[in-house]
């Protein structure tokens, strides 16, 4: 590096790597600062190794999943969306696959070959990657970006693209230094908190059925009793409580209704496809076929194992009464169970476990045309800093790709 660097990326993960090679093919002198010992340490852990790079949905379905925030996103997408992100990593050799939910993901299921092609691209268009850099502060100049100090070491440079990522799992580089830079430089953070973040919840129930995995569940979100949000798929539960693409959507309400004080709930409805006669039906018939044998041996037709003691003992029901001894009254307590398992949510696993950070920079300060800074000139936020967070299933990783890949041609283009 030297006083030539013009621009300077912060953050060697997707928007900072798309970023940098974006700028450096329209002829940008690049150099990219990681401070961890290689880029992209975070991209390579998502989707437990697969890494979930996108996803199929239209633009519409897929700002939707962002929430109300999820507008500010329509220029980027615009000119960078799931399409053109699956062209480019088949381009650079890492062929894709699509699964249930639009989910896309490397053929290999390895999410390593995404961070080998996207690392191999940014180097083969001109950008030059530093790991072990740590940056120390931000240097503005009569409101515009005029360096970094890294190391202790002053280095110029007249464009600065922040993409620092936020502060979920930190081992893998992103600590939230760049909240305290983008506050330093005069930006407003939005309350940083985790999200898609495992709900915690206690009395030992979950705990019984730690490693179970639920599918073709409906789970309702409650807080203060009612209702707040219903949604379809897979959870499942851990040693102190509930994970899984389903809890995980709605883990952000969930965290934010915790912080104010509320009381939160979820109502797992294993029977979704059932509604109360059909269910009765199913039971009636099971009863009757089995009769002489032990409720506990009937249940095990409908639930998974480890869910039958705790059914059983949730309304009240010994196991070993015959099938054909059932009740009315005790068939109804074991419909309104199989339709409303409830849990209470008692709080959340920490931030380092989120697989993304709420809150950020707030956007009404960023250009959603070029992601540059309406405050310091020269600046450039993009990616998890950015007071954006999307449902799983490939969203925020595409935010991250879109924004990068924004930032680095408006800069671009800029210079030509």
């Amino acid at each position: 590096m030297t006083s030539s660097t013009k621009v300077i990326v912060v953050g060697a993960g997707p928007a900072g790597l798309m970023a940098a090679g974006q700028a450096a093919l329209g002829g940008c002198e690049v150099v990219v600062l990681e401070r961890m010992p290689r880029p992209a340490r975070k991209l390579a852990i998502t989707g437990k190794g697969r890494c979930n790079l996108t996803n199929t949905a239209e633009i519409r379905d897929f700002i939707a999943h962002f929430g109300p925030g999820g507008r500010f996103l329509r220029q980027a997408f615009a000119r960078f969306f799931n399409t053109e992100l699956i062209a480019f990593f088949e381009d650079n050799g890492v062929p894709l696959v699509t699964e249930r939910g639009g989910r896309v993901f490397p053929k290999s299921s390895s999410a390593l070959d995404i961070v080998d092609a996207l690392v191999a691209w940014a180097r083969h268009c001109g950008a030059h990657i530093r790991t072990g850099a740590r940056v120390e502060e931000i240097l503005v100049r009569d409101g515009r970006v005029s360096g970094l100090v890294v190391d202790g070491k002053r280095l110029p440079c007249s464009t600065l693209v922040l993409a620092t990522g936020g502060a979920s799992y930190p081992r893998t580089g992103s600590t939230g230094d760049g909240y305290r830079f983008a506050t330093n430089l005069g930006h407003r953070v939005v309350t940083t908190r985790p999200a898609l973040v495992p709900l915690l919840s206690e009395g030992g129930q979950a705990e019984r059925m730690a490693g179970l995995a639920l599918r073709n569940v409906r789970v309702r979100l409650t807080i203060d009793g009612k209702k707040r949000r219903d949604d379809f798929g897979e959870m499942e539960f851990t040693k102190n409580g509930i994970t899984g693409p389903v809890v995980l959507t709605m883990s952000g309400e969930a965290v934010d209704a915790l912080e104010a004080g509320q009381a939160v709930g979820v109502a797992i409805d294993l029977k979704p496809a059932l509604d109360d006669p059909k269910l009765d039906k199913r039971l009636l018939r099971d009863f009757a076929e089995r009769g002489k044998e032990p409720l506990s041996s009937v249940m095990r037709g409908l639930l998974p194992g480890p869910l039958v003691p705790v059914c059983l003992e949730s309304v009240n029901l010994p196991g070993e009464r015959l099938a054909n001894a059932v009740t009315a009254k005790e068939r109804r307590r074991l419909r309104t169970w199989l339709k409303n398992f409830c849990l209470d949510v008692t709080g959340h696993a920490p931030v380092d476990e989120a697989i993304v950070t709420a809150g950020g920079v707030d956007t009404r300060e960023v250009d959603p045309k070029s992601m540059a800074s309406k405050l310091v000139d020269g600046l450039h936020i993009t990616g998890e800093l950015l007071d954006l967070q999307g449902d799983t299933g490939g969203y925020n990783l595409q935010a991250a790709f879109s924004t990068g890949w924004l930032a680095g041609r408006a800069i671009a283009e800029r210079s030509s």
